[in-house]
């Protein structure tokens, strides 16, 4: 997501912050690289000279060139305008007080619908609320089943009208028993079409009226590039939306589609769809995807990550073994775990800031170090684990024949073991012990 952008940027602001001195004129050269950068992304050609000229009015004032790091200036300038491009404050989806809260998702056959739904459904339901899933898309061959198969995998609930019903019977009866259930939303799947057409939009405009949709998400594929503008623009002006989706984020390098929507449209970007798999969902936040954008990483979505990855009562109780006793290879196995979770180790390396982008390719085989570990830990017998002193040659031979690794393997598994429990050794003791370690590592 947004890589070949980054790319761009990144260097981009080696140009400013490295230039010894910087003048209207080397501001205006970077800004039309800037300028490139937007259009190679699929920014519109009016979005992109907007965005550059409001940078440029800013960044060639007197109190920029005159500062001492006018570079890193500029730079704040540039991130400041991509978030308000973005959206400013990110927007969430809110409950209305008169049950259910209704959510019609509308877009191009292929966007992304049905799994968007899903994965709605099953955001919402890590936040307590109960979801009902209901199809309208009498059209497209087994799009109900599909939606009943996405419900059950999202532990939501599902209803389907009898074989025949027309959408706008589906939609009135959909709301009914959304009431009759008690549950918190509902969430109405429509049927889209390969192009915009009247139909359609007949269409949508009725089961909006029919169901008194409390929100209507346009749910764009964000793969489209520049077409998403226009859908964008025709979806909201012909039936009215209140946010837009972006989906397929994950296979889209250049991310124009993100940064144009929201200031063609005028409504809020609310989540990015990142894969099929149900949590695969990113509450969308302008000041973090500027800083992904410009190489600045993203630290409050690896603390996120984490938070969801190990669950307080897992940090109490790893806190407590520690403690009270060494830290073990199933302390380390339990480690590996909780940061697999967390998703591909080059993903995590793109949120830390300040990593160069060649970080990852020094990364190579390493990236399937977790895999590997994994693999030894679980070839060891409970007492090796518990007693790592006792792997002796023959044991790690063992060991590696049976996780199917070298004996080098185990023994940088080892020393990595090593490393881990002298940083928890540190923790434990505190900043004096934080201090003896940096004393180790230099």
């Amino acid at each position: 997501m947004f890589e070949a952008l980054t790319d761009r940027f990144q260097g981009i602001i080696r140009n400013l912050t490295g230039a010894g001195r910087l003048t209207p004129d080397n501001i205006r050269e970077s800004l039309r690289d800037v300028r490139r950068a937007l259009l190679e992304a699929d920014v519109p050609v009016a979005v992109a000279k907007e965005f550059v000229a409001r940078v440029e009015e800013r960044a060639v004032g007197d109190e920029v060139l005159k500062n001492l790091k006018p570079g890193q200036q500029v730079v704040g300038i540039v991130h400041e305008e991509l978030v308000k491009m973005l959206g400013n404050s990110p927007v969430t989806l809110a409950g209305s007080q008169h049950l259910p809260t209704v959510v019609l998702l509308a877009g191009l056959q292929g966007s992304g619908k049905t799994t968007f739904a899903g994965k709605l459904a099953k955001w919402l339901k890590a936040r307590g609320k109960r979801t009902l899933l209901v199809s309208a898309d009498v059209y497209r061959p087994a799009a109900i089943d599909q939606l009943e198969r996405v419900a059950s995998q999202a532990d939501a609930g599902f209803w389907r009208a009898s074989e025949g019903t027309d959408p706008r019977d589906i939609a009135a009866g959909a709301l009914e028993q959304a009431r009759q259930r008690g549950f918190d939303f509902l969430v109405l799947d429509t049927a889209g079409r390969l192009q915009i057409d009247e139909v359609l939009m007949t269409e949508l405009k009725d089961l909006k009226r029919i169901v008194r949709a409390h929100v209507v998400y346009l749910v764009v594929d964000g793969m489209i590039g520049q077409e998403s503008v226009r859908v964008g623009q025709t979806f909201a002006e012909q039936v009215g939306v209140d946010g837009v989706i972006l989906t397929k984020m994950d296979g889209d390098a250049r991310g124009g589609a993100a940064l144009s929507l929201r200031q063609v449209t005028g409504k809020p970007i609310l989540f990015l769809g990142v894969g099929e798999k149900l949590d695969g969902l990113e509450v969308f936040d302008a000041e973090r995807v500027a800083g992904r954008i410009l190489g600045m990483g993203d630290v409050v979505g690896l603390v996120e990550k984490a938070q969801q990855a190990v669950t307080a009562d897992e940090a109490v109780a790893m806190a407590d073994r520690l403690k009270k006793s060494d830290f073990t290879l199933d302390d380390f196995l339990s480690q590996i775990r909780s940061v697999k979770k967390m998703g591909p180790l080059e993903d995590l390396i793109k949120m830390m800031p300040g990593v160069p982008k060649d970080a990852l390719a020094q990364l190579g085989p390493g990236k399937d170090v977790f895999k590997k570990h994994e693999a030894i830990l679980l070839s060891m017998t409970p007492k090796e684990r518990r007693l790592p002193r006792v792997l002796d040659g023959s044991r790690r031979k063992r060991i590696a024949a049976g996780s199917g690794t070298a004996v080098s393997d185990v023994n940088r598994l080892l020393k990595d073991y090593e490393q881990a429990k002298m940083m928890m050794k540190a923790l434990k003791q505190g900043p004096r012990g934080l201090a003896g370690l940096r004393g180790r590592m230099r």
